[in-house]
Formats: C-alpha cells, structure tokens, sequence
C-alpha cells in the first residue's frame, strides 16, 4: 500500500512538472492529497497487492512452469517487444502534445507515405488509448517565468546541486551521528569517491520536488508527510540494495517498531524532522546560495558535478557488485574487474561500507 501510493504521488506530480497535465483527480475523495493521492485508493492498492502476492502469483507461477520452455521463452519475447513500441509509442504521442506540428511535418519529412501512415495510425490509437484511460486530465501551464536568475525556482540544476549538497550533509550527519551514539567514527558514504552518502541526496531532491509546493505549509503538515515518504523511502532503498548488491547496509531488527528490519518509527520520525528543518532553514538558505551563481558559472559547474556523480556512481556500483562477486568465490574475467580486485579489494571496502552484511 506504501509503496503504490508513494509512486501514485510521484507519478501524478511527474506527470504534471514534464508534460503539464493531470491525469486523475482525486480532489472530490475524502482523506486525500491536493487530488494526487487519496485514502480509499491507497487501501485498494494494498489489497490488490495482498491478492496478488498471496493467490495471484502462486498461480501463474504454476501456469508458467505448465507451458513448454520454447513457447514460453516465445510468449515472453512476444509481450516484451509489444510493451516496448507501447511505451515508445505512449512516449511520442505525450511529449507530442506540446511540439508544434510544423516541426513533426520538418523532421519527417524524408519518411516515406507509407512510414508517415503507420505512425499516425500508432499515434492515434495510443492517443486515443491515452484519453480513454484518463479522461480527466487538465492542462496545466507553467507558473515560473524565466528571468536572469540562475537555477530559480525548482528545476534540474538547482535540485541536482540539493542532491550533491544532501549526499554531503548526510554523509557528514550520519558519521557525527554513529560517532556520538556508537563512540567510533566509520564512514558512512555510499560512493567510494569521497563523503558522499546518495540515499540522503536522492532523499533531499526527491522531497524538495514532491514537496515544493508545500514548502509554506504548517510543520505538522511537514513532519507527517515526511515521516510517511521517508520510511517509504528507506524501505524502498533497503529492498533495493538487498537485491541488487545481495546486501543490507542497515539493519534496524534491534530496534523497536521496526519492519523488517529496514525501518523503524524512531528513524522514520527522524525523516518528519529533517523534512520540517530542510524547508523552513535549509533550503531557503542554499537556494538563495545556488541562485546567486552567475548563470555562465553555475551551468558549467553543475555539469562538472553531474560528470563526477555519475563516473563515482559507475565506479561505486561496479566495487560493491564486484565485491559481492568476490563473496562467491567469482574470479575476475576482465581487465577492469582485476582492476576493481586491486584497487578495491574486501578490505578496502569493508572500510568503505563498515555496516554492509550479506544477506544469506
């Protein structure tokens, strides 16, 4: 329920920021959120995932492992390669909607007739598909105008700067932190380039685009609302990793009110509070910081810091599943995993990520 409701909210606002639209509104419910979310709907997500987790699933994975190997490796290849032109198609017809139709008739105008006809056809059927599912949304228009301000407002270079800002601060809080509770410091960066913890910037970015728009509303309304993405979100995160790199980097099974050992009230109260001081005192100081850089500068810059996240996060993720890889006794193939091998070896990053335990 959570989780689906957490991707609701960021679906309908993702939606509304690229293509200014709304596709459902749930403004007329009781118990919702500015029409993006709403109680009753949360609930019957959750029970749609308890059915199908519980009694859907078991089934299909019998039907599954009932049809031959070939026909099912070709039923698979088959769905897979209509959910791919669907995607593609739905991603044309949306971000068709605000292009000016001369420019479509410009760039294609080499296609053939025949080309010209089926994209229209696909186009109009996906359209259609599109109004049918959801007849209620609403153009809407963007509010900021553009001035001579660098970053103004809430867009890519001011929130990539608040995730580079975050990974920083987070990484400096959490190692204070565990050095205050714990009396040893450890490094609690989750890039092997410098302190930088990302779950912390992907938290402050995300919430400083899911919630920009509250930013001036009351501190209850703050704590609540963050309280609920951060646990959300730290959930999220621990299922991920567990998956991905076959590790957990914390385990909260100690703690009271936990889930499952992925979060627990204490630190998802921890979440509300950091929400509440990120608008009210931190992030009106660092976007008036950020805004003031000069437009020539700050652009530049920005990509300098983007060019370096994404090269540390490349080498972060190669180490940590290489160094999973090494767990199970799998030998290097390649010149860049020998690499890895030397120049990140078990040692070096248990250093890295002292809390990291492999999952059994």
């Amino acid at each position: 329920m959570i989780d689906a409701t957490v991707i609701e909210w960021f679906g309908g606002h993702f939606i509304e920021h690229f293509y200014h639209e709304r596709w459902w509104d749930y403004s007329k419910n009781k118990w919702n959120l500015d029409g993006y979310i709403c109680l009753s709907h949360s609930v019957f997500w959750g029970l749609l995932g308890y059915i199908g987790v519980k009694f859907v699933n078991p089934l299909l994975f019998k039907f599954y492992h009932l049809i031959p190997p070939f026909i099912r490796h070709l039923i698979i290849f088959i769905l897979l390669a209509v959910l791919i032109i669907d995607i593609l198609a739905t991603t044309i017809v949306v971000f068709g909607k605000n292009i000016d139709k001369r420019r479509w008739e410009s760039a294609d105008a080499y296609l053939t007739k025949i080309s010209v006809k089926l994209s229209s056809l696909i186009t109009s059927y996906v359209d259609r598909r599109v109004e049918r599912a959801y007849p209620q949304r609403k153009l809407k228009l963007p509010t900021i105008p553009k001035t001579g301000v660098f970053a103004q407002g809430c867009g890519f270079y001011k929130v990539f700067l608040l995730f580079s800002i975050g990974s920083l601060l987070g990484d400096i809080i959490e190692t204070i932190f565990c050095r205050l509770k714990m009396g040893v410091w450890m490094s609690r960066s989750s890039l092997v380039w410098g302190p930088f913890s990302i779950v912390w910037g992907f938290a402050f970015a995300g919430v400083t685009l899911l919630l920009y728009r509250y930013k001036d509303h009351s501190d209850s309304f703050l704590f609540l609302t963050g309280t609920f993405l951060g646990g959300a979100y730290e959930y999220l995160c621990s299922v991920l990793s567990e998956i991905v790199f076959g590790k957990v980097f914390w385990d909260y099974s100690k703690m009271p009110f936990n889930l499952n050992g992925r979060i627990n009230l204490l630190y998802c109260f921890f979440w509300g509070i950091a929400t509440v001081v990120w608008f009210k005192r931190i992030y009106p100081f660092l976007s008036n910081l950020i805004e003031k850089l000069p437009i020539a500068f700050g652009t530049v810059f920005t990509w300098i810091i983007v060019v370096f996240m994404v090269l540390n996060m490349f080498m972060s993720l190669s180490a940590l599943i290489r160094y999973d890889q090494r767990g199970k006794k799998i030998p290097a193939s390649n010149f860049f995993e020998r690499y890895l091998d030397t120049h990140y070896n078990d040692q070096k990053m248990k250093l890295i990520y002292p809390k990291a335990k492999k999952v059994h």
